[in-house]
C-alpha cells in the first residue's frame, strides 16, 4: 500500500507559477504521474516519470511549459508549473503505477487526494 500526499496548489494569475509536490510513503519503483481533472471534464493525463527518471513524458496541452522531477531520497515528485493559463485550472493529482509507462488513469494503482490549482485571467 502506497500513500500519497498532493500538495502546492493555490491561486495564481495567469502567466504564473507553482510547484506541485507529492510525497509517497514509498514509491521508489513506481512510475510516478501526475493528472488533472477540471470541472464537468473527464481526469487528464499531465506528466509522469518512471522510478530511474529514464523516460519522462508530458500531455501535448502542457509540453515545454510544465516538468515532472522527483527525489527518490526524499520520496516525493515535484511538477514545476510556469507560464499557467486559465484552462491549467483544475485539481492536480498525483498516482503511482507499476507500469513502466503510461498515460491511462486505470493503470494508477494508487492515488493522492488532489490539490487544486485556480489560475485567473
Amino acid at each position: 500500500q502506497v500513500q500519497l500526499v498532493d500538495s502546492g496548489g493555490g491561486l495564481v494569475q495567469a502567466g504564473g507559477s507553482l510547484r506541485l509536490s507529492c510525497a509517497a510513503s514509498d514509491y521508489t519503483t513506481y512510475t510516478m504521474g501526475w493528472f488533472r481533472q477540471a470541472p464537468g471534464k473527464e481526469r487528464e493525463f499531465v506528466a509522469a516519470m518512471t522510478w530511474s527518471g529514464g523516460e519522462i513524458y508530458a500531455a501535448d496541452s502542457v509540453k515545454d511549459r510544465f516538468t515532472i522531477s522527483r527525489n527518490n531520497a526524499k520520496n516525493t515528485v515535484y511538477l514545476q508549473m510556469n507560464s499557467l493559463k486559465p484552462e491549467d485550472t483544475a485539481v492536480y493529482y498525483c498516482a503511482a503505477s507499476t507500469w513502466l509507462a503510461s498515460v491511462e488513469a486505470a493503470n494508477y494503482k494508487y492515488w493522492g487526494q488532489g490539490t487544486q490549482v485556480t489560475v485567473s485571467s
